[in-house]
């Protein structure tokens, strides 16, 4: 297909995320994608400052991943693990409880992020129903807060400001607390918990558990909040019979500073939910994760099995590659490099600060945000970014990075200065 001809195929056949059919904002094919650069069917190259959604740390078609996907298939590219298991789902399992908080001990594989929150919500619902509680089936979050697109997942991102108040009539109804008004680096304060202390204590009853998105709010914001404001949570939880679930399907492996958001505090959620980063990228795979108090109540006191199965669960390529990835992080020096992003972030985009139109600017670990005034047009805005080289797509009134972890200062400097060239020409 010409570039031309391929634009036009997909815009008569295909439906975008978060887009529309009749009036769908551009679309650039892809036909190539090497360390950080995206090569388009014209022959430009884009470096990339999304990561594919954050999940590409290691940037494209890495050899090392790219070994591991090819000795995979030699043996078997898929499974069910109905009654089979393999190698590299045990050896992948026993990685994760490695080197997740210390009281996570058993792992439940899924095959997408909305999908591992789907299963932490059942999870947490059949554990309290196991104790002979049944009533403990609401989830108690915070507003601001973006879990994924399926339907359990929806029912507890923001029914106001998220993406899902067209289904807000056919969800189930969740509690939500204020969100965090603490940054993260700020002095804490025990007023920014009141919100969620006060609904846990007065419909504990009710709530089988806390979920959040440890430290950095994604898709629902970006905002970052004060670690502090978990460790009290913890303590909450603890005090009203609740569980508390972590979100770290885009916080982990790497992207905040530390290989988990939640180690910028000490505590241990019951349930941690993974994804995107999981396997560089490269297959679409999730892990929820529970204690062993948690997986022995639902098994011994319950109906004895917990009630989901996906079909591609523990995906033996899958697991392979997230091994290799895992293994890849482990050995290529992430922490500083990180630091390093995190620096040139600061430094960089501190500029926009300066602009009119510029609400925010916060940078945390490999995520770099500059908040406008007023939401992007994404028939415009993505264009723009693509005329200066670089792929960035903003949403609402945010322009954010999180690119791969292996980008150099050069590369990364070309995404700062386009997000400010950008700003810059919004303002007018």
């Amino acid at each position: 297909m010409t570039n031309q001809t391929l634009i036009d195929a997909d815009r008569s056949l295909l439906w975008h995320p978060y887009a529309s059919m009749v009036d769908p904002p551009p679309v650039f094919p892809v036909v190539c994608a090497r360390g950080v650069r995206l090569t388009l069917a014209d022959g430009r190259e884009l470096i990339d400052g999304m990561a594919s959604w954050w999940c590409a740390i290691h940037g494209y078609n890495h050899p090392v991943l790219n070994a591991a996907v090819g000795a995979q298939l030699e043996d078997m590219a898929h499974v069910m693990f109905g009654g089979l298991t393999h190698e590299p789902a045990v050896r992948l399992a026993q990685k994760l409880v490695d080197i997740t908080p210390r009281d996570l001990q058993t792992v439940f594989f899924a095959d997408s992020g909305s999908v591992s929150v789907e299963v932490a919500i059942k999870m947490a619902i059949q554990y309290w129903a196991a104790k002979g509680r049944p009533g403990k089936q609401k989830l108690l979050t915070i507003r601001q807060g973006y879990h994924g697109d399926t339907f359990g997942a929806m029912a507890v991102c923001d029914p106001v400001t998220g993406m899902h108040s067209l289904f807000r009539d056919v969800l189930p109804e969740h509690y939500f607390a204020d969100t965090p008004g603490i940054r993260f680096g700020e002095e804490w304060d025990d007023d920014d918990i009141e919100s969620l202390k006060a609904l846990a204590e007065s419909r504990h009853d009710e709530i089988a558990a806390v979920i959040l998105e440890p430290v950095v709010q994604g898709a629902g914001g970006m905002w970052f909040y004060s670690p502090a404001y978990l460790d009290r949570v913890r303590q909450i939880c603890d005090e009203f019979d609740l569980l508390l679930v972590f979100d770290e399907i885009a916080t982990g492996f790497g992207r905040t500073g530390k290989l988990f958001a939640c180690e910028h505090t000490r505590i241990s959620p019951d349930i941690m939910c993974l994804g995107k980063a999981l396997t560089g990228g490269y297959m679409t795979m999730a892990a929820t994760l529970t204690t062993a108090r948690v997986a022995d109540t639902i098994s011994a006191e319950g109906k004895g099995v917990f009630m989901h199965g996906p079909t591609f669960m523990a995906n033996p390529l899958a697991c392979a590659v997230a091994l290799a990835s895992i293994d890849l992080l482990e050995q290529t020096g992430w922490e500083q490099r990180v630091a390093e992003i995190q620096a040139q972030l600061q430094d960089e985009l501190a500029r926009c600060r300066e602009l009119d139109n510029v609400v925010d600017v916060r940078v945390l670990g490999a995520i770099g945000v500059v908040e406008v005034d007023r939401p992007v047009d994404m028939h415009v805005v993505p264009r723009r970014f693509v005329d200066q080289g670089v792929w960035i797509r903003p949403f609402g009134r945010l322009i954010y990075i999180m690119p791969p972890y292996i980008i150099d200062a050069n590369d990364l400097t070309r995404l700062t200065s386009a997000m400010y060239h950008v700003v810059v020409k919004l303002s007018h």
